[in-house]
C-alpha cells in the first residue's frame, strides 16, 4: 500500500488516512479505476477503526465507492492489542479488496456494453437522486409540478454532466450503464456545490448524501443491466 493522504475532521476528533493499493480496476481498453482503502478513526481510540474500499475513476476522480449485494466494502476493526486478531482482520480487509476488485472489473465492464436511451438515463438519475418514497410517486404519476425546484435542478446539473461531459463521451460511458451510474457519482464529486472540503468528504465518503445516491444508482445500474429499462421505477 502507499499512503498518500492523511487527515482530521472537525476539531480532530476523528482522524483518516487513505491507502492506494497495486494495480487498477480496467474497464474496456483504457478506462482505468485505481483502487483505494479509505480509513477512519477516532482520535481518542474508542470505538472501531473502519476500512472501506474505494475504487476512484482517474480520468474524473470519481469515487465508486459501492457495496455489492453479496459483498460489504466496509470492515469495522476493534481496537485490541491481541496480534493475532489483528492479523485476521488485515486478511479481512485485503479479502474484501481482492474479491471487490474482480467482481466490480466484471460489472462495470458489462455495463460498458450495455446501451441506454438518453431519456432512461434521466430516469435513472431521477429515481437515484429522489429524496424520498413520495417524490417518487409523484415522478411515478407524473406531477412535475410537485418536484421541488431544488431537486429539479439537481436532476437537469446531473443529467447535462451526464450527456456533455468529456468523461462521458468516452467509448465506455457514452449511451451506457456505466456511463449512467458515473452521471450521479460526477455530478457529486465534480459538479455539486460544497460548503467545504470536509463536507465535501463526509458526502462522499461517510456515510452522506454523495456516498447513499450513488449507491442507490448503482444498484438501479445493476436492475437496469440485467432488466433492461422495465428495472426503472418510472413509466
Amino acid at each position: 500500500m502507499l499512503y498518500e493522504t492523511a487527515g482530521a475532521l472537525g476539531k480532530g476528533e476523528r482522524i483518516f488516512i487513505t491507502a492506494k493499493l497495486p494495480n487498477y480496476i480496467r474497464v474496456g481498453k483504457d478506462d482505468l479505476i485505481e483502487k483505494y482503502l479509505f480509513l477512519t478513526t477516532s482520535h481518542d481510540g474508542s470505538g472501531s477503526i473502519t476500512a472501506a474500499f474505494t475504487p476512484i475513476r482517474i480520468v474524473c476522480a470519481n469515487t465508486l465507492n459501492a457495496a455489492l449485494r453479496n459483498q460489504s466494502n466496509t470492515v469495522r476493526i476493534r481496537h485490541t492489542a491481541n496480534a493475532k486478531q489483528r492479523l485476521e482482520q488485515a486478511h479481512k480487509v485485503m479479502g474484501i479488496t481482492n474479491v471487490l476488485s474482480e467482481q466490480m472489473e466484471a460489472i462495470f465492464n458489462n455495463w460498458s456494453k450495455v446501451r441506454i436511451a438518453d431519456n432512461d438515463v434521466k430516469k435513472l438519475i431521477q429515481s437515484a437522486l429522489a429524496p424520498s418514497k413520495e417524490v417518487l410517486k409523484n415522478l411515478q404519476d407524473g406531477r412535475v409540478d410537485e418536484l421541488s425546484s431544488c431537486f429539479v435542478n439537481m436532476v437537469d446539473s446531473a443529467f447535462e454532466y451526464a450527456m456533455s461531459d468529456p468523461t462521458q463521451l468516452m467509448n465506455t460511458t457514452k449511451g451506457t450503464v456505466f456511463g449512467a451510474y458515473n452521471a450521479i457519482t460526477g455530478y457529486f464529486q465534480n459538479v455539486r456545490s460544497y460548503k467545504d472540503q470536509q463536507a465535501k468528504l463526509a458526502s462522499l465518503l461517510m456515510g452522506g448524501t454523495g456516498q447513499i445516491r450513488a449507491q442507490s444508482a448503482f444498484n438501479l445500474c445493476n436492475d437496469f443491466a440485467t432488466n433492461g429499462a422495465d428495472a426503472l421505477l418510472l413509466n
